[in-house]
């Protein structure tokens, strides 16, 4: 078989180039929020549908991040999708170092004690089930128990680095 001009020039795998090929792929914005002994969260593009029955989702989380012991421990998270007004939000839950939970964010208690951000287009409370080893990161395996899918607005995406709006 050989590459076809419109094909580029193939590259070894690196972590570079996965990199490189996944600011080509514009992904949905969500937070994972969970309680410790203070709540915990990140932003996260990897949130995926696993199955509708049993409702399952999925998510990558590094084991280096300040979030991992609380989710490590959690037998509940909270899932948020966010909407392209959120893109402060999703930069403020991105930031190491930064007092995620402090004004201006909004959020309450929700179900299973799951810290729950308010605004959002979509949230679920989940329980895990699994933690999948994968590298230096975890898959998270989780079953949704109660969530509104009811939020105002349009999805906030990444791409290219950067948090975005759909265009018309």
């Amino acid at each position: 078989m050989t590459a076809s001009p419109e094909l580029g020039t193939p590259q070894l795998a690196s972590p570079d180039l996965l990199r490189s090929v996944f600011r080509q792929h514009a992904a949905g914005v969500a937070v994972i929020t969970a309680q410790g002994e203070r709540p915990v969260g990140f932003t996260a593009t990897s949130l995926t549908s696993v199955a509708a029955e049993p409702p399952l989702i999925s998510f990558g989380v590094g084991t280096s991040s300040s979030s991992w012991p609380v989710i490590a421990r959690a037998d509940h998270i909270g899932v948020h999708v966010l909407g392209e007004h959120q893109q402060e939000l999703a930069a403020t839950f991105a930031r190491s170092g930064a007092d995620r939970f402090a004004p201006p964010t909004d959020w309450r208690t929700g179900p299973e004690g799951v810290p729950l951000l308010d605004g959002v287009l979509a949230w679920l409370v989940c329980r895990v089930v699994a933690r999948v080893p994968a590298a230096d990161h975890r898959l998270v395996i989780a079953e949704a128990v109660v969530g509104d899918p009811a939020g105002a607005g349009r999805p906030l995406v990444y791409h290219q680095g950067r948090f975005n709006g759909l265009r018309d």
